[in-house]
């Protein structure tokens, strides 16, 4: 599924690698042998997978904001990236409320001045601008939303990625696509994912971050809306799409340049407080979880992805149910507990991963 010999000696750009997403990619992507070039704040959390990882020797790291276009703008012309991934974003919906107008600068102007600066570069051949599966007008339906539903968003977040959808779209089919004004033509395309867990994971307001606090200072779980149900999955199962999806955009152009799913089965998407009962269980806690009694700002109850466009033309699903990924994060997070060399224990998570990926085909 994952093209070996692809990445071999590849100049890869990850915006976002100290995020928790990026920092497993940017370990994946080095153990590919890809040339891994990172631009991204500072981690934001006292820990971080990225440092506890000890990411930031096996790759180029640079600590700078997308917002800033000039700075960002030279150091992708200085490095000449043969891929993008563009993951740097305000993530939190929660935050979102408190800081529309951050939310909106980093995640709709901080992408489009990632386009625009590899507009700049004639190397760049392939582009993945990871959004969010809440980039959709939720209906609350309990199906899933598939690619060529209406983009929406009631919270600053969910907007500012639906309007990050917009921005791309405009940008491949006016300048940079096949059809566009540019001479120098890039692939790109946008990578909708469900909830991501899994370990190394101590972002604010997440709930695998919070349980795993409350049952280690032994308190019991408050959750906000414990009946919303997410499409849950371990965070390497989307970035094997990301990584599928850059190869055919570099070999195969336009024809991958369009919107992807990623998402976990149909029977993954349980509610909050399934999660919650299932890893209290497996960390053999007597933890329990109560419902937070103070009013809450709004999000989506119901939440699926239709990833069928992903398993037909990408041949990529899921290769952990939700499980195993459980079990995963049990694993990771009793390593680190343990004092373990955490890079390892990550690596090995990831060769585990594309051993069972290698087992399914």
């Amino acid at each position: 599924m994952i093209d070996l010999n692809f990445w071999q000696g590849k100049s890869v750009l990850l915006t976002g690698h100290t995020g928790f997403k990026g920092s497993w990619l940017a370990l994946w992507l080095t153990q590919l042998g890809a040339h891994v070039h990172g631009y991204a704040l500072a981690p934001s959390e006292p820990k971080s997978l990225f440092n506890e990882a000890n990411v930031e020797p096996l790759i180029n790291s640079h600590i700078g904001d997308i917002r800033d276009a000039s700075q960002l703008t030279d150091y992708i012309s200085q490095h000449k990236p043969d891929v993008i991934f563009h993951l740097a974003a305000q993530p939190i919906v929660r935050e979102s409320f408190s800081n529309p107008v951050l939310t909106f600068d980093t995640n709709v102007m901080g992408t489009i001045n990632v386009l625009e600066a590899a507009r700049k570069v004639e190397s760049v051949q392939a582009m993945v601008i990871v959004t969010s599966d809440k980039c959709y007008d939720n209906k609350e339906w309990h199906w899933g939303y598939r690619e060529t539903e209406a983009l929406g968003g009631h919270d600053p977040y969910s907007a500012s990625k639906a309007c990050a959808e917009l921005a791309v779209q405009s940008y491949r089919l006016s300048f940079m696509g096949d059809k566009g004004s540019d001479k120098n033509h890039c692939s790109i395309a946008t990578a909708r994912a469900g909830n991501v867990i899994g370990g190394g994971d101590w972002s604010a307001d997440r709930l695998i971050p919070d349980i795993i606090e409350s049952i280690n200072t032994n308190k019991n779980i408050v959750l906000r809306y414990p009946n919303a149900i997410r499409p849950w999955q371990h965070v390497l199962e989307p970035l094997a799409g990301y990584l599928v999806l850059a190869e055919r955009l570099s070999n195969e152009g336009e024809t991958f340049a369009e919107a992807w799913n990623f998402g976990p089965m149909d029977n993954d998407a349980r509610p909050v407080s399934w999660i919650t009962e299932q890893l209290t269980h497996l960390f053999s806690s007597s933890t329990s979880w109560q419902k937070d009694a103070e009013a809450q700002p709004h999000e989506a109850q119901h939440l699926k992805l239709d990833c069928s466009k992903a398993r037909d033309r990408l041949h990529w699903s899921p290769v952990w149910d939700l499980s195993e990924c459980l079990a995963e994060i049990v694993v990771w997070h009793q390593a680190h507990t343990d004092g373990q060399d955490m890079q390892q224990v990550s690596v090995d998570t990831i060769n585990r991963y594309a051993a069972a990926l290698n087992t399914r085909l």
